[in-house]
């Protein structure tokens, strides 16, 4: 039995414990946030003599340094795969540059000149999209109409950091996609694995919302993915070198864009995935196990 260490509790930690136990997989929670820890191997609360992997690296980069060193385990996906998911500016130029299709992006290192600023969202034709360049779940996501918007949101950006504690100071300017429709792609050892279309519903449409994040509201269902989208999802995890990888497309009325990755993934239920899954789940723990 191989015994694996996962860091987020919630859903995935749940939904992995019945099937990857019924493939030699013992799946035990370790809790590294919001907590005490004492960092002595004497009286810490796990020690490296445990687990023999860790799923995902934890997305706190300061629990994710204790947790490494006190576990001391190789990871299915390590800490250089949460980094480059994680700069959203970062995966989306890595990824134009190898010619896959994104949302034109302007990257702003705040603080930044206003002008510079007012010109990103200008060149971009109003409605934009302004977006933290490191959050997660939709947090911090604003769409606005014009320049005048645009420049009052960045204003209270440049209020929040002006706290040098502050750590990833940056955002985006991105373009926005009308009418599209939301896919999260996952992709595993460089395979495709399943696919779910997020979506709000029709109340929440005709009330204005747009974020199809599902922890905003938005419903996950399975889809049978167009095989020109897997493919696409295929080569951004290739060319990411991140081995269990969710993707998202979106798919406007001028074709599909790459919108985000996400390294740290939420596992959906079962239904949602292609046959055979969970045999490659465990079968990529185990092979982390054994490099180790």
């Amino acid at each position: 039995m191989v015994d694996l260490a996962v860091v987020n509790r919630a859903e995935t930690f749940e939904r992995m414990q019945s099937p990857l136990a019924e493939r030699g997989v013992s799946v035990h929670h370790v809790q590294v946030k919001e907590r005490t820890l004492a960092l002595s191997p004497e009286t810490a609360p796990f020690s490296a003599d445990q687990f023999d992997a860790g799923f995902v690296y934890p997305g706190r980069m300061m629990e994710g340094g204790v947790a490494d060193a006190l576990l001391d385990v190789p990871w299915v996906n390590g800490r250089d795969a949460v980094l480059t998911s994680r700069n959203k500016a970062g995966v989306l130029a890595r990824l134009e540059r190898a010619g896959l299709a994104v949302p034109q992006s302007v990257y702003v290192s705040n603080p930044a000149d206003e002008s510079a600023v007012a010109e990103a969202v200008e060149s971009l034709d109003p409605p934009v999209v302004l977006k933290p360049n490191s959050t997660t779940r939709g947090i911090g996501v604003a769409k606005v109409p014009d320049l005048d918007s645009a420049l009052g949101v960045t204003d209270y950006l440049d209020l929040v950091h002006d706290f040098r504690a502050t750590g990833d100071r940056s955002y985006l300017v991105q373009e926005f996609v009308p009418d599209a429709r939301d896919y999260r792609v996952m992709v595993l050892d460089g395979e495709y694995v399943g696919a779910v279309e997020r979506q709000l519903s029709d109340a929440d449409r005709e009330a204005g919302r747009w974020k199809h994040n599902v922890h905003r509201g938005a419903e996950a269902t399975p889809v049978d993915l167009d095989p020109e989208y897997r493919r696409l999802a295929e080569r951004v995890a290739d060319e990411l070198d991140i081995r269990f990888l969710g993707v998202d497309l979106l798919v406007g009325p001028d074709g599909v864009v790459v919108n985000e990755t996400n390294a740290r993934p939420t596992i959906d239920d079962a239904a949602k995935y292609e046959d055979g899954f969970w045999d490659r789940l465990a079968g990529a723990v185990r092979e982390t196990a054994d490099a180790a």
